[in-house]
């Protein structure tokens, strides 16, 4: 199986469902976005591809 040839999006697990993403910030980062999950366990950020998975047994509120 042949390696991908462009790095794959980095992976953060995260105990809520709704999270924040700026790219890292400084000059290599982008405006800050908040994401929801919905009914998924994970989200990823549109400007950088960056992943959050919700961390497993987090317990969840449907309250927000």
């Amino acid at each position: 199986m042949a390696a991908p040839s462009i790095d794959s999006p980095e992976v953060q697990e995260v105990e809520t469902k709704r999270v924040s993403c700026d790219g890292g910030g400084g000059a290599l980062g982008h405006p800050k976005v908040f994401l929801e999950m919905g009914e998924k366990d994970f989200v990823e950020c549109p400007y950088c591809d960056k992943r959050f998975v919700l961390k497993a047994g987090a317990v969840v509120s449907d309250h927000h």
